[in-house]
């Protein structure tokens, strides 16, 4: 597990957790990770404003720690030409709708002892989330997309229909 943060200037910080099989270490300065579909998308409308990112992991261990990597992304969308490239690197997730290409500016540490100790007791991205999305048919999830997913909480265009489309 681990979580993105990304805001656009000015306006509404967002920090979402992410799970699953769904990150790829590219090279020791670039993660990519692949998005699947939920019921907002403000990570694409904030990267697409000023391309900031931060994710970061915590230990649910023993031992704490916390691990945060700063960058810039981009937005790679199923209909984009570098998509099938980066898609090959993931399982194939219903409701996949974008993959991240992180540019790692910096790497930091701390020491996590403020987070719990815990253990997992199931994975709902893999009973709930995937299946949710995985039954629908293309049709269902374009009409998903098109009233959960076009524009962020503040308005601004995710793209997920191309650069034209911001939705109602």
């Amino acid at each position: 597990m681990f979580t993105v943060a990304t805001a656009a200037d000015g306006l509404t910080t967002n920090v979402s957790p992410k799970g699953m099989d769904t990150l790829r270490i590219k090279s020791p300065n670039r993660i990519a990770w692949l998005n699947l579909s939920g019921s907002g998308n403000e990570t694409a409308a904030h990267v697409l404003a000023n391309g900031r990112m931060t994710l970061m992991w915590m230990s649910f261990g023993t031992t704490p720690m916390i691990l945060r990597a700063y960058g810039t992304a981009t937005v790679i969308h199923p209909r984009d030409p570098e998509w099938s490239s980066f898609a090959d690197d993931f399982p194939d997730f219903g409701g996949s709708r974008q993959i991240f290409d992180m540019q790692i500016d910096r790497v930091a540490d701390s020491c996590g002892t403020g987070v719990p100790v815990m253990t997992v007791e199931a994975d709902r991205g893999l009973t709930e989330l995937e299946p949710y999305y995985a039954k629908m048919s293309e049709e269902q999830l374009t009409g998903f997309w098109s009233r959960k997913n076009t524009k962020s909480i503040d308005g601004l265009p995710t793209e997920i229909f191309g650069a034209d489309s911001v939705g109602d």
